[in-house]
């Protein structure tokens, strides 16, 4: 298994009997509210971390994420409401008391001291005996692949070497839980995409409670079992990737991942199925969009939302005076071959709102699509998701 490698340095993690770890313990936070003087970063804010599972804070800069993240740590007070690590109340409790490690996002490694003595470092300060600390950074620094580099300083190292030592010196203490501040932020993209590989191996591995910050949607689907989506100090959905992407639960979530084409009207009519309802929803310029959801209230603003892979073009545009469900007119504006995938931004026709439409490229193939061409999409009620705000 490796770690953190670009094409160039290939590093491996040796099997190895991990010592004794501590149980992996849950977080949980209750009605907890962060304020800087008038300003209110998080607000009443109630979660459920299970033990040993993965879980990223994900959202734009600004939502609360990074000080959520902190008030667990210990590194900021929180104003009221409760934090628990398994059962244990931590309000009060300093960060070296709370059995949880950090990865800061700038990895704050010493720069005067070797690989070996930053992952020591820990320890060191913990009292923990001189054979023991020797036992237990070797153990690690073969986990990570960093065993013939533990005498060079950080600054001889790569990005990814500095990101494995900052892992090996928060694993090292045997924590609880792991919080992770954007530890991948400052690799490159292909090193990112192989480092969030080893980091989902390690907290397997070691079968501890890892929580991860990030902005980076791609990342939270990959990693997570769980991701909580938070927008200005509060959180809008919590669910598993999958439920997340497939069925984003408001407009902002439908906005943040997916590529997600979103219309708003006024709701026409609820209609009960073995599946929940169908909603009608009345798009002005549009006309009637079908769409999936719990009940809705007729008369109610609210909006549906529909992925731009769910959606299928026609190049026949609708006859004149059929009446349809889930179509539009559009012209298309801009095509964009991103590889596999090509992206195709439309206006429709009646109003002018953008819709992005995707496809394999491969299909663009023998019917190629170009810009100013008026074409039709629909797509499935199934695939039409209700937000209700």
């Amino acid at each position: 298994m490796t770690i953190g490698t670009s094409n160039t340095e290939a590093q491996t993690i040796h099997p190895t009997n991990l010592s004794t770890l501590p149980q992996a313990q849950g977080v949980a936070l209750r009605s907890v509210t962060k304020q800087y003087g008038s300003v209110v970063a998080v607000e009443n804010l109630t979660l459920d971390i299970p033990a040993g599972s993965y879980c990223c804070l994900l959202g734009p800069s600004g939502c609360g994420k990074t000080t959520t993240l902190r008030m667990i740590a210990g590194h900021e007070d929180i104003t009221s409401g409760d934090i628990l690590i398994g059962n244990a109340r931590v309000n009060d409790l300093p960060p070296a008391k709370r059995n949880t490690a950090m990865v800061f996002q700038n990895y704050a490694l010493f720069p005067h001291k070797t690989v070996w003595q930053n992952v020591e470092f820990g320890l060191k300060m913990r009292g923990t005996p001189e054979p023991d600390r020797r036992d237990r950074v070797d153990e690690m620094l073969e986990i990570v692949g960093l065993s013939s580099f533990a005498k060079r300083k950080p600054t001889a190292l790569s990005g990814g070497q500095q990101q494995r030592v900052a892992l090996a010196r928060a694993l090292v203490t045997r924590p609880q839980v792991l919080l992770l501040d954007e530890p991948l932020s400052a690799l490159d993209e292909s090193l990112r995409v192989k480092t969030r590989g080893e980091l989902r191996k390690l907290q397997r591995q070691f079968g501890m409670t890892f929580i991860q910050v990030t902005h980076a949607q791609d990342e939270a689907f990959s990693l997570s079992d769980q991701i909580v989506v938070m927008d200005h100090g509060h959180i809008d959905q919590i669910g598993t990737p999958q439920e997340i992407f497939v069925a984003p639960a408001s407009q902002f979530v439908a906005k943040f991942v997916g590529d997600n084409n979103i219309f708003t009207g006024k709701v026409v009519n609820a209609i009960a199925d073995t599946n929940g309802y169908i909603i009608q929803l009345e798009v002005e310029g549009i006309g009637t969009l079908l769409c999936r959801g719990q009940f809705a209230q007729p008369g109610d603003n609210a909006a549906c939302c529909v992925r731009a892979d769910r959606m299928h073009l026609e190049v026949q545009p609708t006859a004149e005076g059929q009446t349809v469900h889930n179509r539009v007119s559009a012209r298309i504006a801009f095509v964009e071959f991103t590889g596999y995938v090509t992206r195709v931004r439309l206006l429709v026709e009646s109003t002018g709102a953008e819709i992005l439409y995707k496809v394999r490229s491969h299909d663009c193939i023998s019917q190629p699509l170009q810009e100013g061409q008026v074409v039709t999409l629909n797509w499935s009620t199934d695939d039409c998701i209700f937000l209700p705000h």
